[in-house]
């Protein structure tokens, strides 16, 4: 992987459907210095373990026909809803002027979902993505990935 380049002051969103790392960059574009700003996880049990009842049946209006309706995904609906507060969260931080450079590294999934909520303002700061899930390691490991 290439050596990430952002400026001065420029965050790094190192995050997945449940954690999110906030960096922010103390050194300068040839010799970052990440700092850890911020961390937001999100406690999200398995569908199995949020939703008891079982799928619902609907009922033809013509005839006797009965199917099946799927059990919703409380799983996936919490991975969503998590990663748009942290695009608004994002959006926040670019539209009041800090920072000026972002960017976002994530699955691929997660990135997908971040994509959707994406403002102009986040946008024009994003300097790059990189889809990889590296939210686990060790912030220094991580900075290690990133940057050397």
């Amino acid at each position: 992987m290439e050596k990430l380049k952002i400026g001065t002051g420029g965050w790094i969103l190192v995050c997945d459907g449940g954690k999110a790392l906030f960096f922010e960059n103390v050194g300068d574009r040839e010799y970052p210095d990440l700092r850890m700003r911020e961390v937001f996880e999100h406690e999200n049990p398995s569908t199995a373990e949020q939703g008891a009842d079982r799928p619902g049946r609907a009922h033809s209006s013509v005839g006797h026909g009965r199917s099946a309706v799927g059990q919703t995904d409380w799983h996936d609906q919490a991975e969503a809803i998590f990663l748009k507060s942290l695009a608004e969260k994002l959006h926040a931080a670019v539209h009041a002027g800090a920072p000026k450079e972002v960017v976002i590294v994530a699955p691929p999934r997660a990135l997908g979902m971040l994509r959707e909520h994406y403002t102009p303002a986040i946008k024009q700061a994003l300097q790059k993505e990189i889809d990889k899930d590296l939210v686990k390691m060790p912030a220094d490991e991580i900075e290690k990935h990133l940057v050397h």
